[in-house]
């Protein structure tokens, strides 16, 4: 019982016990949606312990982890799961549907993204700044709630003299309130399946 299980998508080692050429992205951090100190795993057959529910930061899935035994957890925890020296996540047991978390981690959901994306802000000023139209008809801007053809012209507009360098910069100049909240809203949004296409959540 000794080292993190083969399955365990911490580790950046394919199937075919190679590297697979950093297709594959790996989460360094994840925010703590709930955690149970004696639980069962959903993701792996037979496996139980400090079982916490989270959501990464970069691909923003959400993720089933196993804690060190007798480590406690804070909701909103931004917790190291990368592939060294993790100091509180034995491993990464697998990822979750939106379906099979907890009522408790879903009730926590809204806050915890918010709480990523501002703690991400530039990342999420950045795809402003920089994303284009999906098809002849639709901009991936107006695929974030509460952005409609308006707003998003004067965004383009706005961005052409100059970037956005923050949600305040941008809420100040555009007009758009709390672009944080709606940033979040669309992960959401795509956590839950209810998108046609994701944005930012990454399978």
């Amino acid at each position: 019982m000794s080292g993190a299980p083969p399955q365990d998508l911490g580790h950046s080692h394919s199937k075919e016990g190679g590297h697979d050429h950093g297709q594959r992205k790996y989460e360094e951090y994840a925010y703590v949606l709930d955690y149970t100190p004696r639980g069962k795993s959903t993701t792996v057959r037979g496996r139980e312990g400090v079982i916490v529910q989270a959501i990464g930061e970069e691909r923003l899935t959400l993720l089933e982890l196993l804690g060190v035994q007798n480590s406690t957890f804070e909701v909103g925890e931004r917790l190291y799961i990368g592939r060294e020296g993790r100091n509180k996540v034995m491993s990464v047991l697998g990822r979750m549907d939106y379906h099979d978390i907890t009522q408790s981690a879903k009730n926590e959901l809204a806050v915890i993204v918010e709480k990523v994306v501002v703690a991400n802000e530039k990342r999420f000023v950045d795809y402003v700044n920089i994303s284009q139209p999906i098809t002849p008809r639709i901009h991936a801007l107006e695929l974030i709630p509460g952005i409609g053809k308006t707003y998003m012209m004067t965004i383009i507009k706005e961005r052409e003299k100059k970037p956005f360098e923050s949600f305040s910069d941008l809420q100040a100049r555009v007009g758009v309130r709390e672009p944080a909240k709606l940033m979040a809203k669309r992960i959401i949004e795509e956590i839950m399946g209810q998108a046609r296409m994701n944005l930012f959540v990454r399978k």
